[in-house]
């Protein structure tokens, strides 16, 4: 696939102002400083579409942005230790859940995992009740181009095995890095996938 526009479409807080037209959805979520703004920008070939910062956790409402007129990429906020209080924090989880869960045109989550991290529990119990909830999702595993290739794989692997000792099948995962636009490809044939799939229906 290749992506000719990508823009801001809108910012909402409820799942009432979100864009009315039934085009296909696919949602970026991760803990907060996973690199969610960075391969957003890089998937897009859009340097500043989403914005990156320095602090983590600045990401509190449902991003929309329309990609070339076909499909709309969701930017989600993060979760777990940004520094919030506990009533933005749950507010911010509800948004998230009814989101997830009522959201018609979501044709996929991606899950962003840190790929120089173990499996986080945040990150398992988030994982374990998409599957619960039946909400179609990826993971794609960020920043690898911190770590040597071997290394990187050997994370994949004890990763994916940990998963596995609670599913019967593994989602989907793809590895990537901003910094050498690794992954972009097939992150994008597979929403190419996904987009035909739903067109055929």
């Amino acid at each position: 696939m290749e992506i000719k526009t990508s823009e801001f479409t809108l910012s909402s807080p409820t799942l009432e102002g979100c864009p009315k037209d039934f085009k296909p959805e696919y949602a970026f979520i991760g803990r907060s400083n996973v690199g969610k703004s960075s391969l957003i920008n890089m998937l897009c070939n859009h340097k500043g579409l989403a914005k990156t910062s320095s602090t983590p956790g600045k990401t509190l409402l449902i991003n929309h942005f329309i990609i070339n007129k076909e499909w709309y990429l969701v930017d989600l906020p993060g979760y777990g230790f940004a520094k919030r209080s506990k009533s933005t924090q749950q507010k911010i989880q509800q948004m998230i859940s009814s989101y997830l869960l009522m959201r018609q045109q979501l044709a996929n989550v991606f899950v962003l995992i840190d790929i120089r991290h173990s499996a986080q529990k945040i990150d398992l119990e988030f994982i374990n009740w998409l599957g619960q909830s039946n909400i179609p999702f990826s993971i794609v595993f960020t920043k690898a181009d911190k770590l040597s290739h071997a290394k990187a794989m050997e994370n994949v692997k004890q990763y994916m095995e940990t998963l596995s000792e609670s599913w019967e099948e593994l989602p989907p995962y793809f590895v990537t890095s901003s910094e050498k636009k690794l992954g972009r490809d097939e992150l994008l044939a597979y929403i190419e996938n996904i987009n035909k799939d739903i067109a055929n229906q």
